[in-house]
Order: C-alpha cells, then sequence, then structure tokens
C-alpha cells in the first residue's frame, strides 16, 4: 500500500555544491533475510586476512574517499553495492564500515548511511541489523531516510516487533526527528500484530505533536478494525479522516466494503458502493469481487448474478478471481448444474482459470458425490497445461470417501503417488477418517503405519482420529493405549483427544470415567472448553443424573466458561425427560438474558416434555410460537407433535401433515407411524392399512411399531383372524415378535374375552423367554380362573416365578411377611402385610391356633402355615369368602409352596 520508499524521501549521500542529492530506487524487500527475529544481527567468524586482501582493501578504501571527494556519489554507492553483495575483501558490511570509518572518522555517519542503503537494496536485513547496532554503539546514528528505509524493510518482512521497538527507542533517543513515514510504519506493524489500541495510541501521538495522518495511515486503521470485525471503530477512522479533509482513495472503500461484506452487513457494503460512485472513485475488480463474494457467503447467488451483469455493463470484465467466487457460491448452494453451466460460459469467454478456480469447483462437485463429474473437470484441468497439486487430489480422496467408495479413494492415492504428487497427512487422515466410521480399525491402523513408512508423520488429528473410532466402538483400552503412543511420539493430546474420549463414555453411560477424564485433562494442562462441559452435561442428562448435570454447569461457570445454548438445550432436554417442564421453561429467560435465542432443538425438547405429559394444548401453543418467532420445524419437532395430536384429534394430524409437506418435509418413518397408531386408535384400520402401503411405497420398511398398531386396530374391530394374519406376515419379514406384541396380543384377546387364546399367546411368550406384565398377567389369570382353568392358571403363574422377576417384586412384601410368620406366627400380621385386605372369616384360622412357635415342630409346622396360606389365597377380596382362587392367591400359594417345599 506504502508509496515507494524513493518518492518519499531522498537517499542520504554526501552533499556536493555542484550535485544535488538524487533519490535512488529501492529494491524490491520481497525476500530480505529471513533469520528469527531475536537473532537479527549476524555474526560472522573472523577468518585471518592475507597480505594481499589487506592490500585490497586499503585500495577499496582509498578508491571510495576519491570518489566521494569528487562527489561521483553514485558510483561510490555502485562500488559499496558490490563489495557488500561479494563479502570480499571485507568480511561484512559491518567490517567494511569499521575500516572506512578508521580511515575518515569525519565521515562516519555517510558511510553508515551509504552502506546501510546498499544492504538493504541487497535484502541482507540480519546484516543491515548488525550494521544499526554497531552505527548506534560508534555514535553515528543514521539519517531518517535510512532510518525509514530500515523500518519500511522490517515491515515487509513481517518484523512487526523489531519495528516497534527500533521505533520506540529513537523517540526515547530523540536522535532522529521522526516524520509521518515512520508513525505510518509504527502504526502498520501495531495493525498487523492486532494491537489496535497501540495503534490508536500512535495516531493520537501524531495529532499531539500537530503531525497530521495520511490516507495512508487511516487505511491502515480501518483495515485493522475490519480484520477485527470492529465495524464502528472503522467507520469513525473513514468519517475522521474526511473531516480532516482527506479524501478516501479505493483501497479506502474497497477495505471497508470487504469488512461490511464479511460479517454480513451488505446493506452498508453496497450503500458505500455508491457513496464511492459520488466522490468519482470507480469500482474496480476488487470491489466487484468483494461485493459478489458477500453475495455468495449469503446465499443470494441470483442477486450475485445481477450484480456480475452490472459489473460488466460498467466496462470491468471478470477474471479469474470474480469466476472462483462464483463458483464457490453455487457451490454453498448445492447448484451443481449452476456451476458447471458457469465453468463451460467461462471457458468459451477465454477466462484463465488456475488451480484454486478448479478446485472450488472440484470441490462443489465432490461435496454433491458428483464424482463422475469431478473426474471430468480434474481431466479438463490436466489437459489446460495446470499441475495438479495435492489440494485437487485431497479433495478427490475426500470425495469417494463421503460417498463411500473407499476402494477408489484409495487408488486415488496410489495414482497421485504415480504422478509424483506427494500424498501428505491430510490426505491420510481423510482414509483414516472413513475407515474409523466403517469400524475397519484394522484398515485404519495399517493406514498409519503405510504413512509412517513414506516419512508422513501422523499428526494430532491422525491420533485423534483413531480414538475417536475406537470410542465409538467403546473399546476404551485401546483409546489409551493410543494417547500413550502419541505422546511418546511427541504429540500433545489437545483438548479434542480428551474430548473424544468423554463423548465415549458418556454415551456407554459410564459418567464416571468420563469425569475422571475430564480431571485428568485438567492435570495435565489441557484448558476444557465449553464443549467438553456440554458433552458431560449432555450425558448426565441423558442418564437422567439432573444433580450431577447442575454440578457441571455450576463448575464451569466458577471457572469462567460461558455456557451456550447448547449447554442449556442439554439441561432442558434433561429436565423435560424428568417431567420437570416449569423448570425447563425456566430457563429461557436465562439464556435470553445471555443474548441467545431458542432454536428448534429448545422447541422439540418442551414440546417433546409436554407431549409425554399429555398436554396436547401446550404442544400446540409451543408450535404456533416457533413458528411465529421465525424457527423453521423440524422432522424432530412433528414426531411428538403428531404422536400427540393423534391420540385426540386425526383431523389436526392432517393439518399439520399439510404444513410439514409446506416446508419441504417429507414424512418418514416415525411419522408414519404415529399417524398408523392414531388412525388405529381411532378405529379407521383401513386407513391404517393404506398409510402402511404409502410407507412400504417410499421406501420405509414397516417395523415392530407398525405391526402393533395394526394388531391393536384389528383387536378395536374385533377380527382376531386378521390379528393373526399380521403377526403371521411380521414373522415372515424376519420380525420377531418381542414382549410388548405379546403382550398387546394377550391383552386384545382378554379384553375379548378369548382366554383360551390369550393363554396360546402366552404359552409361546415364554417359549421364546418373555414375560407378561403384572396388568396382563392379573387379567389372563382373573380370565381363567373364571373359567375353571385352575390348571392353566396355575401354570402361568408358576412360569412366571420361574422365569421372571417382576411377578416376585409384586409379591417380595407378602414373601418377607411369611417369612417374619415363621418366627411369629400370626394370622393378623399376615393379612395386615398384604397389599389387598383379606378377612379372616374361617374359624380354623385364628390366633389361638397360632400363638406359641413351640407347639408347631418341623413339618407340622409348616403344614399348618401352608393350610392358613391356602385359606388366605381362596378369600375373595370383596366378600371375604372362600369361594374361588385370585391371581393374587395363585402368587401367594406358588410362592409359599416353592419356599416351604409344599405342594399345591
Amino acid at each position: 500500500m506504502a508509496k515507494r520508499f524513493h518518492l518519499l524521501l531522498p537517499k542520504f549521500v554526501l552533499t556536493c555544491p555542484n550535485q544535488p542529492p538524487r533519490p535512488r530506487p529501492l529494491a524490491s524487500s520481497q525476500s530480505f533475510c529471513s533469520e528469527p527475529e531475536p537473532d537479527l544481527v549476524h555474526h560472522s567468524g573472523e577468518a585471518p586476512i592475507s597480505l594481499r586482501d589487506e592490500e585490497e582493501r586499503h585500495e577499496q578504501v582509498q578508491k571510495l574517499q576519491m570518489l566521494l571527494q569528487q562527489c561521483r556519489t553514485d558510483t561510490a554507492h555502485r562500488l559499496i553495492k558490490s563489495l557488500v553483495a561479494s563479502r570480499s575483501p571485507f568480511s561484512s558490511p559491518s567490517d567494511l564500515f569499521s575500516l572506512l570509518s578508521l580511515s575518515s572518522p569525519s565521515m562516519k555517519p555517510a558511510f553508515s548511511n551509504m552502506i546501510m542503503s546498499a544492504c538493504l537494496e541487497s535484502r541482507m536485513l540480519a546484516e543491515a541489523m548488525e550494521l544499526y547496532a554497531l552505527t548506534k554503539k560508534e555514535g553515528a546514528y543514521l539519517s531518517l531516510a535510512s532510518f525509514n528505509f530500515l523500518l519500511e524493510a522490517l515491515v515487509s518482512e513481517k518484523r512487526y516487533v523489531k519495528t516497534l521497538e527500533l521505533f520506540s527507542e529513537i523517540v526515547e533517543s530523540r536522535v532522529i526527528r521522526l516524520d509521518r513515514f515512520a508513525y505510518a510504519k509504527a502504526i502498520q506493524a501495531s495493525v498487523k500484530l492486532g494491537e489496535m489500541e497501540k495503534a490508536s495510541e500512535l495516531l493520537d501521538q501524531m495529532k499531539r505533536i500537530r503531525m497530521s495522518p495520511t490516507v495512508f495511515v487511516y487505511n491502515v486503521l480501518i483495515s485493522g478494525f475490519c480484520r477485527e470485525k470492529r465495524l464502528r471503530d472503522a467507520e469513525k477512522m473513514f468519517d475522521e479522516m474526511t473531516e480532516r479533509n482527506l479524501v478516501p482513495n479505493l483501497v479506502t472503500y474497497n477495505t471497508l466494503v470487504d469488512g461490511y461484506c464479511k460479517v454480513g452487513e451488505l446493506e452498508r457494503a453496497f450503500g458505500l458502493r455508491e457513496k464511492m460512485k459520488s466522490g468519482n472513485v470507480e469500482p474496480n475488480h476488487v470491489t466487484y469481487n468483494t461485493l459478489l463474494s458477500g453475495l455468495c457467503r449469503a446465499g443470494k447467488i441470483d442477486e450475485a448474478k445481477r450484480i456480475l451483469g452490472e459489473m460488466e455493463a460498467g466496462g470491468v470484465l471478470p477474471d479469474c478471481v470474480t469466476y472462483s467466487v462464483l463458483l464457490d457460491g453455487h457451490s454453498r448452494c448445492g447448484d451443481v448444474e449452476g456451476s458447471l453451466a458457469l465453468f463451460e460460459e467461462a471457458s468459451k469467454r477465454g477466462a484463465g482459470f488456475n488451480e484454486y478456480t478448479f478446485s472450488i469447483l472440484l470441490n462443489g462437485l465432490c461435496k454433491e458425490g458428483k464424482m463422475e463429474m469431478a473426474e471430468q473437470v480434474l481431466m479438463k484441468l490436466r489437459e489446460s497445461g495446470l499441475a495438479l497439486d495435492e489440494v485437487s487430489y485431497n479433495t478427490m480422496v475426500k470425495g469417494y470417501c463421503k460417498r463411500g467408495d473407499v476402494g477408489r479413494a484409495v487408488s486415488t492415492v496410489e495414482e497421485m503417488e504415480v504422478r509424483g504428487v506427494r500424498a501428505n497427512c491430510i490426505t491420510y487422515n481423510t482414509l483414516i477418517d472413513k475407515f474409523c466410521e466403517l469400524k475397519e480399525m484394522d484398515k485404519a491402523e495399517e493406514l498409519v503405519k503405510k504413512m509412517v513408512k513414506k516419512e508422513v508423520s501422523p499428526d494430532v488429528v491422525t491420533y485423534n482420529t483413531l480414538i475417536n473410532g475406537y470410542g465409538q466402538m467403546y473399546n476404551f483400552n485401546k483409546c489409551f493405549l493410543i494417547l500413550e503412543e502419541m505422546e511418546s511420539n511427541g504429540v500433545k493430546p489437545n483438548v479434542v483427544s480428551y474430548g473424544s474420549l468423554i463423548k465415549s463414555f458418556c454415551g456407554d453411560g459410564r459418567l464416571l470415567e468420563a469425569e475422571i477424564i475430564l480431571k485428568d485433562m485438567v492435570s495435565r494442562g489441557v484448558t476444557p472448553n465449553a464443549q467438553i462441559y456440554n458433552i458431560i452435561i449432555d450425558g448426565n442428562c441423558t442418564a437422567r443424573k439432573l444433580k450431577d448435570a447442575y454440578r457441571f454447569f455450576d463448575d464451569m461457570v466458577k471457572i469462567g466458561i460461558s455456557p451456550t445454548l447448547v449447554t442449556y438445550n442439554a439441561l432442558i432436554y434433561g429436565l423435560c425427560r424428568k417431567g420437570r417442564l416449569t423448570e425447563a421453561e425456566g430457563l429461557v429467560p436465562q439464556f435470553l438474558s445471555r443474548g441467545f435465542s431458542p432454536d428448534d432443538i429448545t422447541y422439540n425438547s418442551l414440546i417433546s416434555g409436554y407431549s409425554d405429559a399429555g398436554n396436547t394444548q401446550k404442544c400446540l401453543e409451543l408450535y404456533e410460537t416457533m413458528k411465529r418467532l421465525g424457527i423453521k420445524p423440524t422432522l424432530k419437532t412433528y414426531h411428538p407433535l403428531i404422536s400427540r395430536c393423534g391420540k385426540e384429534d386425526m383431523e389436526l394430524v392432517e393439518r399439520l401433515l399439510n404444513e410439514m409437506s409446506q416446508l419441504g418435509l417429507a414424512p418418514d418413518r416415525l411419522i408414519y407411524n404415529a399417524m398408523i397408531r392414531g388412525y388405529a386408535e381411532h378405529g379407521d384400520i383401513q386407513k391404517a392399512i393404506s398409510l402402511q402401503t404409502e410407507m412400504i411405497d417410499r421406501g420405509f420398511k414397516a417395523d415392530k411399531m407398525t405391526y402393533n398398531s395394526l394388531i391393536l386396530g384389528y383387536f378395536g374391530e374385533g377380527k382376531l383372524s386378521e390379528v393373526n394374519d399380521i403377526v403371521d406376515d411380521m414373522k415372515a419379514k424376519g420380525l420377531v415378535p418381542k414382549a410388548d406384541t405379546y403382550n398387546l396380543l394377550v391383552k386384545g384377546y382378554c379384553e375379548l374375552k378369548d382366554f383360551g387364546g390369550a393363554y396360546i399367546w402366552c404359552r409361546e411368550m415364554f417359549e421364546n423367554g418373555f414375560l407378561l406384565n403384572y396388568n396382563n398377567f392379573n387379567e389372563l389369570v382373573s380370565g381363567l380362573r373364571q373359567e375353571g382353568r385352575l390348571l392353566e392358571a396355575q401354570a402361568v403363574t408358576s412360569e412366571m416365578i420361574a422365569k421372571g422377576t417382576d411377578i416376585l417384586r409384586r409379591i417380595r412384601a407378602p414373601l418377607v411377611m411369611l417369612r417374619i410368620a415363621t418366627a411369629s406366627p400370626s394370622p393378623y400380621f399376615i393379612r395386615k402385610r398384604c397389599r389387598k385386605p383379606m378377612l379372616m372369616q374361617n374359624s380354623e384360622c385364628n390366633n389361638s391356633n397360632m400363638k406359641k412357635r413351640s407347639r408347631y415342630k418341623g413339618s407340622s409346622y409348616k403344614k399348618m402355615l401352608g393350610k392358613q396360606v391356602e385359606m388366605l389365597c381362596h378369600l375373595d377380596t370383596d366378600k371375604g369368602d372362600p369361594v374361588i382362587l385370585s391371581p393374587f392367591g395363585i402368587a401367594l400359594h406358588v410362592a409359599f409352596t416353592s419356599l416351604c417345599g409344599l405342594r399345591c
């Protein structure tokens, strides 16, 4: 941006009355010496000087003195530059300066400036810094021109810290009166370091000493503020320069336009373009390309096309950068056809594409899985004479991996090696990540060994990918081995390494181990971030451990990590799962006060919570609120919503389905199942069957939930043969009925009073290792005893006790009671501990028969107690009459029989 040095200041030379000093052009400083900043001074070893060299040295010194006396400064300058570059017969510029100073002490300042100029023009920055240190020690300070030349060289070589050090040194010593150029370089260095406060302070210093800032200074400051997205501060600089009657140039406008575009303030960017036109500053390629980039990033590809037409109409023809920006815009929108059409159009116009343009097009095609088209573009790239680099090949490898064609990805890597393009760490990491995704960990590790053999060192991404792969398989031993290996190879685990481990432990429900990993990473000096805490908070919320989740929430706040929207969403999800809906809604104002806005995940959790609570009205209110706020509902919004509404009003479900369609959302398997269930429960089995057919036609397989809903629907119509057909079809499709299906069958048959059919399904259920739930067990046994089928009833009870724990849990209290009764056999005590009150009306069962255990010894005691329990079991729980055997009585009787070894 800066003007060339020779246009600003003349080069210092010895002035001569008949020959005024002339400015010498500043050589390009693109490749000055690049030694580390702390060691800029070059220390050359001193070799013994031969007599011949000594003579030559004196001869050159005398020649320089003569040239200067004759005011032939240009010739003297060329000679010094030649001597500095050749390092012969002088070992270094400092050596030359020392010898010249000894021969002519009065000419030290002249020699120092001329040698400094020669060093910088020869791009010998290290030698120039060595010379600067020597001249300062000798008291021969540089002229302002030479000092400015040195500052510019330092800034060009990105030695920003050293630039500011030298500037501050001169300001404090006051040996040189600095000008606007020096301040400009100091401000530029501060901006490059991101120290905007320092840059602003230097600007204020200039104002205090009545030194007017230049357009260049303001441009640099505007650039710095835009880079930090401080657009209001950049605007203040723009306004200030106009107040000082400084005319903003093209660089000023383009810098500010770029700043607006990068933060998405496109209206301000286009407004500034109109302002620059009114200021007689015509937009150029940079202006239009910046505006096009902003539009493409915002997804406004049609508007970008309009600006392209306006650009051409204004006489600014699109260049390679223009087409690269537009191709990237099409790729962002997933418009592959548009990308290819633009590419063909640009090719016909003869636009010259570079590797970057091709890589953008390749990336867009690969992201969309259009690998055949990508191969054609690759062929055109070769035909155009451009060299394929690792970026293009890596893009292709990533594309094939994304499409799942690992074989082609591997062959692409082999091809690039054949063509002399070396596969790098990114290449191998892409393949390793795909193998880990496919859970082919052996192949992933083989690839790591191969990359080491090819002298490509695995980086932290490589190891993190392996840790994540083994973590998803819950192979934690291997995860820890990978951690040890990466540390032994000098690769330090980072927050991602530990994050993968913590996520895997949380996914496996091992929350204690996850917390131990968190503490270990802190002890090793790796600071956890919000994402780490979000993972562990979400794990605890999923496990319904809200107390621990809030403990971690408090911890992250204490150590200064601000909770994010993800944090609050995890807590809301956990509270909703526990039914604590009021608390969940109470978190919304909290994160609103932190500047967050609820998203679809927030509302999905709340809707799901109220759906589980049976509050349809609240679900619909939340649904309308999210739409009003401009939050687009997702399929996860409609899952609980349709499931809840399907229990009450199928017309409402149809309305929701239409709204889904308008949003471009197609029903998935869960939506179809919810609708099938709804119609089945409302008695419209034909509609449920048609939805099942539609579901299958759309590529979704009917699952257990689908068949259970149809079974429920046919039971509602009393069609038992159709129920059996559905079960047969379910089995034929390879879906094995589980406990929920069998319980549904037993319940359906019992409700239709076909207890024999229910018993058949019950037997099949037992044979397949499943158990009845307590309600169905009670219903079935009651029905069987009502029909007088006591043996089947007792068989069901015996099977339940023999195979499961559900019924045992229900009769645990009576069993404990019986054991206590064995020690203190009181029928009153037995009666009191039973779940249902049983009136003791039989004269054989009274307190007098069992007052002391000593009256009953051994088997006689057991027989007496068994008889008492048998009488209890045969009591009718409502009337107290010993008429029929109750299900609870059977369970108690069988349990006691098993306990005491008695026969039923």
